[in-house]
């Protein structure tokens, strides 16, 4: 069935027996029990999280998929939650573990989070919004960086670099640490700067032994009204929370190609797709071939980081 999600776009979302939908984002749908015998299973208030084969770009979700990528973010999800040694939400991922049948693989039951209203973004590379900054000031999020940074330069270290929180259809805007302070308080602030740097450099060092850069990420974090505990929750070092490069071809000084929509994005851009992105008209439907080469990308992703292949 179709309903209207957060910004206006709409969902197709599932009949799924025992759960009811209450939530659409971008690219996830989210379902609570409709059945007690669910929470006595899992034990505890959860929320099952389906990753959809949506995408979005420029801040539209647009009307054409990629096959099997909600599939995809979720399996990679789930194998770098096995890597990371910190807390997160996963109750269970298969059917067995009380995922409904038609939604196994692409979906989790998770442990329900008071999420934090910011996104909590790690750099070790000079890029995106983050180069936009520095050449205007030298700075990102109003870190002090030296000066001679290029394109895809590597940091000396990993920086914290929060952005707010915004609705679908809404870009995010990066905001500083004080900012982080004000939203939170001191002591959770320090903890989730802690806890994201220390998420990227196992992450990061595991890419590169797989011949990946991750250039940066975007992680979030709730807290689990049972334990009280800061929760890593969402999705974690996917496509599209993260910036993946090919470490054979990386080379500081220009755009790197990244393992995510970048075929989407530049489509969109080209005089080919007729868009306008400074209008308010949503954009077209994607080719066939875009479609296709966005999805090999993941795929590839997915495979290069789990040595797995995706079936």
């Amino acid at each position: 069935m179709a309903e209207l999600a957060s910004g206006g776009f709409v969902a197709e979302t599932l009949d799924l027996p025992g759960w009811k939908h209450v939530y659409s984002g971008k690219v996830r749908d989210l379902y609570v029990p409709a059945d007690d015998s669910i929470k006595e299973q899992i034990g505890q208030d959860c929320v099952l999280v389906v990753a959809s084969d949506r995408i979005s770009a420029y801040d539209h979700v647009l009307s054409s998929e990629i096959p099997d990528k909600g599939r995809i973010l979720t399996q990679l999800s789930l194998w770098w939650f096995d890597q990371l040694n910190v807390e997160h939400h996963v109750l269970a991922s298969t059917v067995a573990g009380g995922v409904p049948e038609a939604v196994e693989g692409r979906a989790m039951i998770c442990k329900k989070l008071d999420m934090f209203p910011v996104e909590c973004i790690a750099r070790g590379y000079l890029t995106g919004s983050g180069l936009a900054e520095y050449k205007q000031s030298r700075t990102v999020c109003s870190i002090p960086l030296p000066e001679g940074l290029v394109d895809g330069s590597r940091l000396d270290e990993a920086i914290f670099t929060p952005s707010a929180k915004a609705e679908v259809g809404e870009h995010d805007e990066n905001i500083t640490f004080d900012a982080v302070v004000d939203a939170v308080g001191p002591d959770v602030a320090e903890r989730l700067r802690e806890l994201t740097l220390e998420i990227y450099t196992k992450a990061e060092e595991i890419a590169r032994g797989r011949g990946i850069i991750l250039a940066d990420t975007k992680v979030e974090f709730g807290v689990d009204a049972a334990s009280g505990v800061i929760t890593l929750g969402d999705e974690v070092l996917t496509p599209d929370s993260s910036r993946f490069w090919d470490a054979e071809s990386y080379a500081p000084g220009k755009a790197q190609p990244s393992f995510d929509k970048q075929y989407v994005r530049d489509w969109l851009t080209s005089a080919e797709s007729g868009w306008d992105r400074a209008s308010d008209t949503p954009p077209p439907a994607l080719p066939a071939d875009v479609v296709e080469r966005t999805r090999a990308r993941y795929v590839e992703a997915y495979e290069k980081l789990t040595g797995r292949t995706f079936a």
